[in-house]
């Protein structure tokens, strides 16, 4: 089995085969490895974690919404957030006439802002209007969220980083840690046997979980 993780740059489809007539390259273009498919999908505008293994049964598990694995972004949007912006992104909020799973959100400030090189192409800001950095957590990936989550509280995202996938309760989880943008690296041995303790787990009964991505 082969299993790796890539930190996937702004500009690059979640897929090995590029689209006739698009703009955006292909992950073909940095993983020369065959026989490897996204566990999940990031959007050609998004950067961040991307797991990529030749096991179809590994792919279904952390897709499957029955599991509602959680999935961390920064997010560096326009404005500041204030307290009731940030209660409305957890609470959940209704998009495209459907609401939104509880989430997790915190106003990333100081030290804890994101050490990240610069986009390219770089994001274009407005001189007069600040922007911070969020970090938001879903159990679910509909379509866009991240961006319609925010855009409805008023804070437009600029830029979205996939920075954690957990793989279970209790802290195991998938990281950006040592993985430099546009690099790939295979999974450590602790982090495949996390992965095949995911495997052996018993879906649970969730009626009300929700995830395309």
């Amino acid at each position: 089995m082969t299993t790796l993780l890539l930190h996937k740059p702004y500009g690059v489809l979640s897929q090995f085969t590029p689209e006739p007539g698009s703009r955006w390259r292909s992950l073909a273009e940095f993983v020369p490895i065959p026989e490897v498919y996204a566990a999940g999908r990031l959007d050609a505008d998004s950067e961040g974690l991307l797991l990529l293994t030749d096991q179809g049964r590994l792919q279904q598990r952390l897709t499957d919404p029955r599991f509602g694995h959680w999935r961390s972004y920064w997010v560096q949007v326009e404005g500041v957030p204030d307290a009731q912006q940030l209660e409305r992104l957890r609470a959940g909020i209704e998009i495209q006439g459907q609401q939104t799973l509880p989430a997790r959100a915190r106003w990333l400030q100081g030290d804890q802002q994101p050490s990240l090189p610069e986009r390219d192409p770089p994001v274009r800001f407005r001189a007069r209007i600040p922007t911070s950095w969020l970090e938001l957590s879903l159990r679910e990936g509909r379509n866009r969220q991240v961006r319609r989550m925010t855009a409805a509280v008023g804070l437009p995202t600029l830029r979205l980083v996939r920075c954690r996938i957990d793989l279970m309760d209790g802290g195991a989880a998938l990281d950006l840690t040592d993985l430099p943008q546009g690099h790939w690296r295979s999974v450590s041995a602790g982090e495949q046997k996390r992965l095949d303790q995911l495997l052996s787990r018993a879906a649970p009964n969730s009626r009300g979980s929700r995830q395309r991505r």
